[in-house]
């Protein structure tokens, strides 16, 4: 909200929540009843296109934001170097009000204005009418009262809530309060409503004017410079009739200037245009070559979760992961992003992050979680991954950690496959099962004496094994198989404390894969389950404390998190992602994968003395 939110700030059906949409419902239901029970010559084809294109148009934004957050991560032209938070991301997740309200105006104006019902496809007259009301009148007003809304007043009640984004993303560009969307859309209805009246509306035109709004909305609040030096070469006059993401990035971080829509005609007018434009986008275009310090390299889990990626839906990606009912709505374009996975030949970069003296990157490979079960899928997997690696040594990186499937055995041994293959590597690999099983042993309730195991048997779960013995504490295992297996591999435990029964009455139990509901049925009552798995167990009692994968508080100094890591809350990482980036800030000059295990205590007061907490989980 704006610093003191005036009158009209507030969106009407904000306190509806998703439940918003319901709003057009009436509209749309009576387009689809026109459809259905009238012969096409008697349908009105522009008003039944309002709801599709009120679609297309939260595509194309959701597409540029997808886009502008994948270049911000892995481009080197950003404009402004600095972090988002995720009080930007609440801020700005109701960045489709706008839309919705243009669709209510554009359907109540067709009702008012009954010529519009027959509209043409094509008016060139109407076209050009259109471009000189926006050249003129629009950009004269839009410019004078964007001036207007930067006095104190109308600026602590309206405006600054648009500002309180430095670092601009696209849909920074229609975060306003309600009643600064009412005067902007009376400015963009100007063009509209003369061409109706005049009777040279067309639908191209309509369709086209808006179009341009978005994406020059979209392209100003980038954050990347997209707009190529030899245009302005080519044409000089048009820098006076076209902005640039930096031109307008000014505004944002020197406010008193740089004021106008699209067109800095009117700044040059004025004499409002900052000091800085040329020098910023010249900067900008050029950009500045940084090396990575340390990369995570994880992949999607369900086919759902690809919308909950930082590139993915904002406000998605920004709360921790879990299955909604909607998620089935939009299971066709998952299926379509899983048959493009297929055809991807790279990771991909998603998130930036900076702290200290180090720099860090998130890849994510394009493979789900049921592509890592398949046995064609194997080899290559294995061949993206030493891919990934190979290029991030290539580009000087330091530490790479390996998350979830990345690094089970049976795929690659915990990464010890590309270490006999590439003997020589710089790059260090991170399997992060050290402080994944220092942040497990840790959670473990003081006061303890005894625990049941329950689960496949991992490298992780054999060093939890292997200090809880030696610590005095009883591991109580009810598979054979595996307590022959590890008692066969632990020697030097103390004897007798790790045992073969079927006693499920331990009040802790530690859960890996392979843990079925009906076994979680006979825990007692207030038992613990701590998971040592990738992926927390499924939670089918209520009367027992589920805790999380292994996994810690990052430092409020760690810069430009806004997303959560699956199903972590915000601002708390994987101990396999935060394995990595103390490898990087200590600078160990030693890999962890294959049987090779770090020293708990050391990784785990490293962590603690940067400043990661352990996970409070009551």
């Amino acid at each position: 909200m704006a610093s003191r939110p005036g009158l009209l700030t507030e969106w009407p059906w904000h306190r509806l929540g998703n439940f918003k949409y319901l709003v057009i419902a009436p509209w749309v239901i009576q387009s689809f009843y026109s459809l259905a029970t009238k012969e096409m010559k008697d349908i009105s084809i522009p008003y039944v296109l309002i709801f599709p294109s009120l679609l297309l148009r939260m595509l194309h934004n959701q597409i540029w934001i997808s886009i502008s957050r994948w270049q911000t991560a892995r481009s080197p032209h950003r404009i402004v170097d600095k972090s988002i938070e995720f009080e930007q991301v609440d801020r700005e997740r109701n960045w489709d009000d706008q839309i919705l309200l243009n669709g209510i105006l554009f359907y109540m104006g067709f009702h008012l204005i009954p010529s519009a019902f027959q509209m043409p496809m094509w008016r060139t007259d109407g076209v050009i009418l259109n471009i000189l009301l926006h050249a003129g009148p629009v950009e004269f007003l839009y410019y004078w009262f964007h001036r207007a809304l930067h006095h104190h007043f109308l600026y602590l009640r309206y405006h600054s809530h648009h500002h309180a984004s430095i670092v601009t993303e696209p849909i920074t560009s229609v975060t306003h309060p309600f009643a600064e969307h009412i005067v902007y859309f009376m400015l963009f209805a100007i063009p509209m409503l003369s061409t109706a009246y005049t009777g040279t509306i067309s639908m191209i035109q309509l369709g086209g004017y808006v179009f341009y709004i978005d994406f020059m909305n979209n392209m100003g609040h980038c954050n990347f410079e997209l707009v190529p030096k030899w245009l302005f070469s080519i044409f000089p006059p048009l820098k006076y009739l076209i902005y640039t993401p930096s031109f307008h990035s000014l505004h944002h971080t020197h406010f008193r200037t740089n004021y106008s829509l699209f067109m800095p005609f009117y700044d040059y007018l004025y004499n409002t245009k900052d000091n800085l434009t040329d020098e910023i986008y010249e900067i900008s275009l050029k950009g500045k070559k940084e090396t990575i310090d340390v990369v995570h390299l994880t992949h999607p889990t369900t086919l759902q979760s690809i919308y909950h990626l930082r590139l993915g839906i904002a406000s998605l990606a920004s709360k921790p992961y879990k299955s909604k009912w909607y998620d089935l709505m939009m299971l066709p374009l998952a299926w379509m992003s899983m048959v493009l996975t297929w055809f991807c030949s790279s990771s991909f970069i998603v998130e930036r992050n900076k702290w200290k003296n180090i720099k860090m990157q998130t890849w994510v490979m394009p493979r789900y979680n049921f592509q890592y079960g398949l046995s064609w899928e194997k080899e290559i997997i294995n061949n993206l991954i030493e891919k990934s690696i190979l290029q991030a040594e290539t580009n000087g990186v330091k530490v790479l950690s390996l998350g979830l499937f990345n690094q089970v055995k049976e795929l690659n041994g915990t990464g010890e496959l590309y270490l006999q293959k590439y003997p020589k590597l710089k790059l260090k690999i991170v399997d992060g099962s050290s402080l994944a099983v220092a942040v497990i042993l840790n959670s473990i309730p003081k006061g303890t004496k005894q625990i049941l195991l329950k689960g496949s048997i991992s490298k992780v779960a054999r060093t939890v094994i292997q200090s809880l013995c030696n610590k005095g504490i009883e591991v109580v295992m009810t598979n054979r198989h595996d307590y022959y297996m590890l008692e066969s591999l632990m020697f030097g435990i103390a004897p007798g404390h790790l045992i073969l029964s079927n006693n499920y009455m331990p009040q802790v139990w530690l859960v890996g894969d392979g843990m079925d509901d009906v076994e979680q049925w006979k825990a007692q009552n207030g038992t613990i389950f701590i998971p040592y798995s990738y992926f927390p167990p499924k939670k089918v009692r209520n009367d027992c404390l589920y805790y999380s994968t292994p996994a810690m508080k990052i430092p409020n100094e760690l810069q430009n998190v806004h997303s959560c890591e699956n199903w972590l809350p915000r601002r708390v990482m994987s101990a396999w992602r935060v394995a990595g980036i103390i490898h990087g800030l200590e600078g160990w000059d030693a890999n962890e994968c294959g049987e090779n295990v770090l020293q708990v205590e050391k990784i785990w007061m490293a962590a603690l003395g940067h400043g990661f907490l352990p996970l409070l989980h009551k």
